[in-house]
């Protein structure tokens, strides 16, 4: 493990004003996302998609990393040049999701665990002759009555830091999520307690893999309210709950947060990342306060897009657009 390589990359990945790109949608996710504009999900029509969206021209002023599908980080753009080389010449890094989804967890079926720890280290040691440079690895944790239970934030933190130490060990940035679903009428304050007891036991299981704490990164839902709540909290009282939940358990030494989008509206997340960047420093908080967007910043080139060639141009300015405003959110100047 090269650790001043992997503090670098992650350094990278948070850069002011930089975030990174969610473009790793598994083949399920990508053809429902297709079905909304009617287009069918063919490897040419996925590779023309997500080629418009990398070779947007300036676009590198604001997404510093995307994370790519097994299937992209393998695959040439249309003048034959890899996508990994289509997006290392403009100076962003490639990374690679490498969990292999969700399945029930055993004794707790209304509960998720992550597959995908067997056989990683090979498929590690792959992606990075494939061109990498960090991973990302999704655990998922669902807020009900009875939910989520000690068991099954075990069970994927332990997976997560599992993951974590063998990205390291092949040389790669890990960025961690533990993504807690927006799905529920739940307050902001029980989303604060389900944030903190995640991320306590995270940590921990990070701590005993001996995962470098410099040379990763968190991707972290916000605290919010559950999407169905009444008088769901504003950008303020977002930031205000997420800061002070980081500030109980999320270590100095980790460079940065990349915060999921999670299904929030595209106006109301960048205004919650805002409202954090502007009241970061007041707060003493020690991480930089990014992003790992995919659906806030592909939703509106996606419709521009529509499938067509004749498109492309219309569909990459809405994306520059996008990475544009969230920028200027990711610098608090939102």
């Amino acid at each position: 493990m090269d650790k001043q390589r992997l503090v670098q990359t992650a350094q990278a990945l948070v850069a002011k004003g930089k975030g990174i790109l969610a473009a790793d949608e598994s083949s399920g996710t990508i053809k429902r996302r297709f079905d909304t504009i009617n287009v069918e999900s063919t490897e040419e029509n996925r590779r023309n998609y997500r080629e418009m969206l990398f070779r947007t021209a300036g676009v590198n002023e604001f997404i510093s990393g995307v994370i790519l599908f097994d299937e992209t980080i393998r695959q040439d753009a249309a003048d034959g040049s890899s996508m990994v080389k289509v997006l290392s010449d403009q100076g962003i890094i490639p990374g690679i999701k490498v969990d292999k989804g969700t399945i029930p967890l055993p004794e707790s079926p209304d509960e998720l665990v992550t597959e995908g720890l067997d056989g990683l280290r090979d498929r590690l040691k792959e992606y990075v002759e494939l061109g990498a440079g960090f991973t990302k690895w999704r655990a998922v944790i669902s807020i009900s009555d009875s939910t989520p239970s000690q068991y099954c934030i075990a069970a994927n933190a332990h997976s997560l830091a599992r993951f974590a130490a063998l990205s390291q060990e092949a040389g790669l940035v890990p960025i961690v999520e533990p993504e807690i679903l927006r799905d529920g009428d739940h307050d902001i304050d029980r989303c604060f307690e389900v944030t903190e007891e995640t991320l306590r036991e995270v940590f921990d299981q990070l701590a005993q893999q001996k995962v470098d704490l410099e040379g990763m990164l968190l991707k972290p839902s916000m605290v919010i309210s559950g999407g169905a709540a009444a008088n769901r909290a504003g950008p303020d009282e977002v930031a205000d709950r997420t800061i002070g939940a980081f500030k109980r358990v999320l270590p100095a030494s980790v460079p940065g947060v990349v915060f999921l989008s999670g299904g929030e509206p595209d106006d109301s997340v960048t205004a919650n990342l805002n409202s954090m960047n502007q009241k970061a420093d007041a707060a003493g908080a020690p991480w930089e306060l990014s992003f790992s967007f995919g659906r806030s910043l592909q939703g509106a080139p996606l419709a521009a897009w529509a499938g067509k060639v004749e498109n492309t141009e219309a569909a990459a300015l809405a994306f520059y657009n996008r990475a544009s405003l969230t920028g200027a959110a990711r610098r608090g100047q939102g």
